[in-house]
């Protein structure tokens, strides 16, 4: 059964292998690495740095960097095998201009050798109820318009097409929805 867990030390090392499964720093959607470089996360302390971070934007009460949100991120996990990092999924508690545009609420990213088996799709519906837990009603979804995987998974848990900028979808999906909820 997939799960999404907050971010811990004891699982760094699975986290920088599924990281660096990755083609390009580009692709890693929902880690929340982006203000950090690999060689941060590498180095014991500066991914204890990376970790409190990561534990502070989820508070409500941090004052948030300009430009920025307040987001959670889980890691995908399986029971079958819980010490492996399937992937990452960020929440976002809310929109900026920017993130109505693209990215949305809702960014994830499954390592590939971890794809092709449900694992974005049971994630994101787990996702949904973590969304729906801080108050949300609806939530934005983005993906590369040559993302079709990622595109049938928002679509599969309840995502409505919304008009977007060129090379992006954009997806709707109210939180009570059916779909939204599916099958765990």
């Amino acid at each position: 059964m997939i799960r999404l867990i907050l971010p811990t030390a004891r699982l760094r090392e699975s986290f920088l292998e599924s990281l660096f499964e990755f083609e390009s720093p580009a692709a890693r959607h929902g880690y929340g690495t982006r203000s950090t470089s690999d060689e941060q996360l590498q180095d014991p302390s500066g991914f204890a740095d990376w970790l409190a971070q990561r534990e502070a934007y989820a508070d409500p009460t941090t004052q948030m960097p300009e430009g920025l949100v307040h987001d959670t991120v889980f890691w995908i996990v399986d029971d079958t095998a819980p010490d492996r990092v399937l992937g990452s999924l960020s929440l976002r508690h809310e929109l900026n201009e920017a993130l109505t545009m693209v990215g949305g609420h809702i960014g994830y990213g499954v390592r590939p050798s971890a794809r092709q088996r449900g694992v974005a799709t049971q994630a994101l519906r787990l996702a949904l109820d973590e969304a729906k837990s801080l108050g949300l009603q609806r939530v934005l979804l983005t993906c590369d318009e040559d993302n079709p995987a990622s595109a049938r998974t928002i679509e599969r848990c309840g995502g409505v097409r919304d008009e977007a900028p060129d090379g992006i979808r954009r997806y709707w999906i109210e939180l009570s929805s059916p779909l939204s909820r599916g099958r765990r």
